[in-house]
């Protein structure tokens, strides 16, 4: 169980911003599936990953990968799975490892800095070193931000959530190809979970903690809703 601390030891997950789910050739665009709203979110994600390594919050990348082998396919291990999501599988390899599909895209690329987790489950933490990565650097609040807001990314939170992190989404950077689902996601974590905000905000948090004033600027922010909802337009 993770001790409580007063203090602000953040880390940013940025989930699964790879060619296969975001880019024009890649395999959710080859078959047929929308993604403007994921590429929307580029400049965004940009900005928020500056905002982070100019205040030295470590950035940590989700790269959701399949073997060519097929061995870790949904399909594999489930009998049930929603029609649509079964069909995809069978139709195309969808961000193979060692792929340009399985890559992250070109324009918030990870730096050698950076850490990049490999996971094959919708979860950041399922399987993978997050965990003990985020102990070894005494992080104790999260900050989510890329795709799909309410698959891996909302999975990704609640399970952060629920091992004791503090958790924060950015809403104007992550997006989900059904806006319903999005919005859903939006409010399940201000109701339930964190704290919602746009990266500009996040900005005024982190400057807020360098000069002493972060647990001001949570209480600002809780006790003041407009700062915690999206501009949906």
């Amino acid at each position: 169980m993770k001790s409580y601390s007063p203090t602000f030891h953040p880390a940013l997950l940025v989930i699964d911003v790879q060619n296969g789910f975001m880019s024009k050739g890649g395999s959710y665009d080859s078959l047929g599936m929308k993604i403007s709203n994921y590429q929307q979110i580029i400049p965004k994600l940009t900005d928020l990953i500056s905002i982070c390594r100019k205040h030295n919050v470590p950035v940590f990348y989700t790269q959701a990968v399949r073997e060519s082998s097929g061995i870790d396919l949904l399909t594999r291990t489930h009998r049930i799975l929603p029609k649509a999501r079964e069909e995809r599988i069978k139709k195309r390899p969808i961000c193979v490892r060692g792929t340009w599909d399985a890559k992250i895209v070109d324009d918030v690329k990870p730096t050698n800095k950076d850490h990049i987790v490999i996971k094959r489950r919708d979860s950041a933490f399922q399987d993978t070193e997050t965990e003990v990565w985020l102990n070894s650097l005494k992080v104790n609040t999260l900050i989510f931000c890329g795709i799909d807001t309410s698959i891996c990314v909302e999975t990704s939170l609640r399970d952060g959530f629920n091992r004791g992190y503090d958790v924060i989404l950015i809403s104007d950077a992550t997006a989900s190809s059904n806006f319903r689902h999005y919005k859903t996601t939006i409010e399940h974590v201000k109701e339930y979970y964190g704290l919602v905000m746009k990266a500009k905000e996040m900005e005024k948090l982190m400057e807020a903690n360098k000069n002493g004033y972060y647990l001001d600027k949570i209480k600002m922010i809780r006790e003041k809703k407009n700062l915690l909802d999206p501009d949906y337009n």
